[in-house]
């Protein structure tokens, strides 16, 4: 039997378990998710996804905990992870220091960053918003942080005051409750709000469409495993059942992945804007 074959387990909810590569010998996948909602939200996401993977493949899959988005960043500059669902600068990084492959994505749509204010807030142009302070998921979020950072720099010449929050929620939250004039996201996280929240806030700028978040795989994962699990990914897409699971994440259509899909961010010249990551678990 293929060493890499068993059942599937899963990080305690809440819980930032070891994060352990397969490896010769390994029963188990380590998967990856960039924590762009709560942990308990990704949790109920990705378990019944996971789980219907390894029926379709005959892979075992254990579900890591990340805390925060620069956690997950150490993590896979490190390659900790056998599989990841990373943003697609966060793959181009990943490509350089672990070379990482593609496998699928949503090729039914592109990403773009959103730009938020709170509706009555008197805000309705871009430009008002020079040096006021902006919040962010994090200082690499694609379309949420970098590119908005560099369009509002390249674009509108503004000097902003950043503010990191560490999730896409937080940033919604800071716009209504007033802590910041604006804030960036994504359209799939911005219409997972509440809609009393939803209500409360106005785009007055939407980023350039770029490819979407990829499933990527390391390297290390044999090549007939890493078929069995992009194989697997298209099957659900030809089911009701499949397409409902993927739509959470969301991949409303899922396809292959190829690096060059993600060749037009190179162009944007986005590693002015990159912070390297420091854990949340590291002292100050």
């Amino acid at each position: 039997m293929n060493k890499w074959i068993c059942t599937i387990l899963a990080a305690g909810l809440g819980i930032v378990g070891a994060i352990v590569p397969a490896q010769a010998g390994s029963s188990r996948l380590s998967v990856g998710i960039v924590p762009q909602f709560e942990t308990g939200v990704l949790y109920d996401i990705w378990q019944p996804i996971l789980k219907a993977l390894g029926r379709q493949s005959g892979c075992s899959f254990a579900q890591s905990g990340a805390p925060t988005i620069a956690d997950f960043e150490i993590a896979f500059m490190a390659g900790k992870y056998d599989i990841a669902y990373m943003n697609p600068y966060h793959y181009i990084v990943a490509a350089q220091t672990q070379g990482y492959i593609p496998i699928v994505r949503d090729v039914g749509r592109s990403l773009h960053g959103v730009l938020v204010v709170e509706k009555n807030s008197g805000i309705s142009n871009v430009s008002q918003l020079d040096g006021r302070k902006i919040a962010f998921p994090s200082p690499n979020a694609l379309g949420a942080s970098l590119q908005m950072r560099q369009e509002l720099h390249d674009l509108f010449g503004l000097a902003i005051v950043p503010v990191y929050v560490k999730t896409h929620d937080s940033v919604y939250l800071n716009v209504l409750l007033g802590q910041t004039a604006a804030g960036g996201g994504v359209r799939k996280t911005l219409d997972r709000q509440p809609e009393q929240y939803r209500d409360r806030l106005r785009i007055i700028h939407t980023t350039q469409k770029v490819a979407s978040h990829p499933i990527v795989v390391h390297p290390r994962v044999p090549v007939d495993v890493r078929q069995r699990i992009q194989k697997a990914f298209m099957a659900m897409g030809d089911t009701a059942e499949g397409r409902a699971l993927l739509a959470r994440i969301p991949i409303l259509q899922v396809g292959r992945a190829v690096p060059k899909d993600y060749e037009p961010l190179k162009e944007m010249k986005l590693e002015r804007f990159y912070i390297p990551p420091k854990s949340s678990l590291q002292g100050p």
